[in-house]
């Protein structure tokens, strides 16, 4: 049922419009474009969509008001917001608010075609759930019992709130934000690239920030195997060294990830940067 899947794109971009509508064209979806958010909403007068792209920066209505009142008029209809990183902290925003996912500007094929595919599928079990709760609303009307099978029972047991989800794909700490889910890392709204493991390590200290980690406790965490401590040194000494490269603004005198001598490494709360 997902090859059948009716998107909307709206961009302000003919090339990138085209070319997204080119993409998903070859994976039989419906798709039909608009060049704003004002024409999206006439086009959705008439036509029900299971998914909308929306450039989140467009002249006129952007994005964040377009999702909006789609979500007024259609509140089925999943979104994925296209961003640059200059924008991503608005398209976090909208995941927040209940967007399904948001892509990096330009997009690779694949990750566009394997978001839209997560999208519908999250779509189809939103709709069984709509389904089994409208049974037992039914049946308690009814004053009857419900009797759902027990696969019923396990999928509505293991769907999680998306914003639970949501919640926990991100950290921040100061004017770091780090996406868990993507591998995106950006300082003051710039993107910072690193390698996995670079990352990995920078993820297990912004989710102890404040807190000193050991050296031993930092490559088991990032890297999933134990070593003797010294060991252990030596191997993380080399990758602070990369992220402060990367994220402090003076690598010589590091006011985010700090060492604690004798002890291991942290990544400083906000109000501490300054001190």
């Amino acid at each position: 049922m997902f090859l059948q899947g009716k998107i909307l794109i709206v961009d302000d971009d003919p090339s990138i419009r085209n070319t997204l509508k080119e993409v998903l064209s070859r994976e039989s979806y419906q798709v039909t474009t608009a060049g704003s958010g004002e024409e999206a909403l006439k086009i959705m007068r008439e036509t029900n969509f299971d998914l909308a792209l929306l450039d989140l920066k467009m002249v006129g209505m952007d994005g964040l008001s377009l999702m909006k009142e789609i979500r007024k008029r259609s509140p089925t209809t999943g979104i994925i917001m296209l961003t640059g990183y200059a924008t991503l902290e608005s398209a976090i925003g909208a995941l927040r608010q209940g967007a399904h996912d948001y892509l990096l500007k330009p997009c690779e094929p694949e990750t566009l075609k394997n978001s839209i595919r997560e999208g519908l599928k999250k779509q189809w079990r939103d709709m069984r759930r709509r389904e089994l709760i409208d049974r037992l609303e039914q049946g308690v009307r009814e004053l009857s019992v419900v009797s759902f099978t027990e696969s019923e029972e396990q999928e509505m047991l293991l769907e999680e709130p998306e914003e639970s989800e949501n919640d926990n794909r991100f950290l921040r700490v100061g004017d770091l934000l780090i996406d868990l889910r993507k591998h995106i890392v950006t300082m003051r709204g710039e993107p910072v690239s690193l390698t996995p493991t670079e990352f990995s390590v920078l993820a297990s200290l912004a989710e102890s920030a404040g807190t000193v980690l050991r050296c031993e406790e930092l490559v088991s965490r990032a890297q999933g195997y134990n070593c003797p401590e010294q060991e252990a040194r030596t191997i993380i000494k080399t990758h602070i060294s990369h992220l402060r490269q990367k994220l402090e603004q003076d690598p010589s005198r590091p006011c985010h990830i700090l060492n604690v001598r004798g002890v291991g490494y942290m990544l400083a709360l906000p109000f501490e940067q300054n001190s």
